[in-house]
């Protein structure tokens, strides 16, 4: 909202959300994180802490809001234990006792897979890896999880997304639901788009792109035709130039003229009025 007034020149409106934001910030650094977890956690109404991390622990980094120094809280993406299951990313820790032990069919939070607070923990994660100095997670962590959760979208050999799956074998909870059927609450696109392949939005004229894939998975890609601020962008890798007969590596064009180009594949790029730097 801070940035939105600022951009429509509402300064006093940008400054009072600002201060908000601030305050917010502060108060979750200050009351949730758990220090001995190592985590941020629900607070109960009576000022303690929740005994289980959850997967909404996760949501602060979907802001950027953290400071340095909070990130170690993402091993537990990775721990079989913590978060990590074979079919995603359950949405409490796998060590409490109490997971997965409230059955099934009344919105449980104690475990299963739910492409909600999938999508939430994997933009989290996509900010961490571009914005923060760390060393507990890596774009090929982000792209197995993304696999992962791609791999969920189906049922019975048709495509399929719904409430939520078991974290096992992928089965999906209650999927003849008219509540479950066709869940759209996913950001599927999003973390394709702007995650993986790494077109970051800014509101400026300036266009970033990171891409968060390992060099050694896709031997292509393209994404076209994607209008952004005025221009018609296309980006594609193709690692040895014969799928889309441009070049090899990664390629990047704006309105059909080529602005950036790269033999990596996880090359990062900025672009001003079509003037690019890695």
């Amino acid at each position: 909202i801070s940035n939105v007034a600022q951009m429509a020149g509402k300064r006093i409106i940008a400054d009072e959300y600002a201060k908000k934001a601030s305050a917010i910030k502060l108060r979750i650094q200050e009351l949730l994180w758990d220090k001995e977890a190592r985590f941020f956690k629900v607070r109960h109404p009576d000022g303690t802490l929740a005994d289980v991390r959850e997967e909404i622990g996760f949501i602060p980094w979907y802001f950027d809001l953290p400071d340095p120094g909070y990130e170690q809280s993402w091993q537990q993406l990775l721990d079989p234990e913590g978060f990590a299951a074979p079919m995603g990313i359950t949405t409490a820790e796998r060590r409490h006792y109490r997971f997965r032990s409230h059955g099934v069919g009344t919105c449980e939070w104690d475990g299963a897979v739910w492409p909600y607070a999938t999508s939430q923990a994997l933009t989290g994660m996509a900010n961490i890896l571009r914005n923060y100095n760390q060393q507990f997670v890596n774009s090929k962590d982000y792209f197995d999880a993304l696999m992962t959760y791609a791999r969920s979208h189906k049922n019975l050999g048709k495509p399929y997304i719904g409430e939520y799956l078991d974290e096992i074998n992928g089965e999906w909870l209650k999927p003849d639901s008219d509540r479950s059927r066709y869940y759209n609450h996913s950001t599927f696109c999003d973390l394709l788009v702007s995650g993986l392949i790494g077109l970051i939005p800014r509101e400026d004229n300036t266009l970033w792109i990171a891409p968060l894939i390992p060099s050694d998975k896709w031997d292509w890609f393209c994404l076209d035709n994607i209008r952004y601020h005025g221009w018609d962008l296309t980006i594609l890798w193709d690692r040895n130039g014969s799928k889309y007969q441009k070049g090899k590596g990664l390629r990047i064009f704006a309105d059909g003229i080529e602005i950036a180009n790269s033999d990596r594949v996880n090359f990062r790029t900025f672009c001003k009025h079509l003037s690019c730097r890695s």
